[in-house]
């Protein structure tokens, strides 16, 4: 939970600086930046979860992958020697 907390507030105060230098408006508010502080911390919040899905997703491939080599080298393996 810390890390998340630490994410958060690292991920406000990289939005925020790029706000103030990327703001066109000569005079801008604190209001011109709550929506994208909150977009930042969304992001900022649910950054782990999506790469945990993606990185679950390619072990999972590769695993199907290393399964589907063995199959294939065991049928070609019986191929080769049918009454062994």
């Amino acid at each position: 939970m810390l890390q998340r907390i630490i994410g958060l507030a690292i991920g406000a105060l990289v939005t925020l600086i790029l706000l103030v230098f990327m703001v066109p408006n000569t005079n801008p508010t604190w209001t011109d930046y709550i929506t994208p502080l909150v977009i930042g911390q969304v992001a900022a919040f649910f950054w782990p979860v999506v790469i945990g899905f993606w990185l679950a997703r390619r072990v999972k491939e590769r695993r199907n992958d290393q399964i589907q080599a063995e199959v294939q080298r065991q049928l070609d393996q019986d191929r080769r020697n049918p009454g062994a």
